[in-house]
């Protein structure tokens, strides 16, 4: 860190700013450059002796996370035009939209998986049916829920692996995933 003399004049207060903020960035870009290659895992360790993920784990984990998107979007496409009854009217709305919206994970998640110089799954997770609207609720439900969960180990091992940009994307969709899991439980009447 700079220190910086309560004496000096302003000019010197502002080129050692300068200097701290460039070395900042210098020590980022350093990071990235380091952690370029597909498969690389730095052989440091954390604080708990825990040495942070490999590309491939995090692309793993994305794979995985983007089979869940994909099972969503048949979900809520399924669900929106199958619910049953004039108490469903307004969610199955929100489900049309739950399902573009997964989609642009979909996409953001396999842009990312690129990105990291992996491969996009093309292979769904397992999705559910019910003939019973409140249980097709239920079903999205617990869906959302455990994205969110997953997504929230990703964006940890995105951090630990020096992925900074990607943890912040994933922010972003969890915003989102965490709106759905509102709809559905004000549509359950759970809150």
């Amino acid at each position: 860190m700079v220190a910086i003399e309560k004496s000096a004049s302003s000019k010197k207060k502002c080129k050692s700013s300068d200097h701290l903020r460039n070395s900042l960035f210098q020590d980022i870009r350093i990071g990235k450059t380091l952690s370029k290659s597909k498969n690389s895992q730095p052989a440091s360790a954390d604080a708990e002796g825990v040495s942070p993920p490999s590309r491939s784990e995090i692309i793993a984990g994305l794979n995985e996370d983007l089979a869940r998107e994909y099972k969503s979007i048949i979900q809520y496409a399924v669900f929106s035009s199958t619910l049953k009854g004039p108490e469903y009217g307004d969610i199955a709305e929100q489900l049309k939209k739950h399902a573009s919206q997964e989609l642009a994970h979909a996409l953001e998640v396999a842009r990312q998986i690129d990105y990291l110089g992996g491969d996009p799954t093309v292979k769904s997770k397992d999705a559910e049916f019910s003939d019973d609207s409140k249980k097709m609720l239920e079903i999205d439900l617990r869906a959302e829920q455990e994205t969110i969960k997953n997504y929230r180990e990703r964006i940890i091992q995105a951090e630990r692996g020096g992925e900074f940009a990607l943890s912040e994307k994933l922010r972003g969709i969890i915003a989102q995933e965490q709106d759905h899991e509102i709809d559905l439980k004000d549509a359950l009447g759970l809150r």
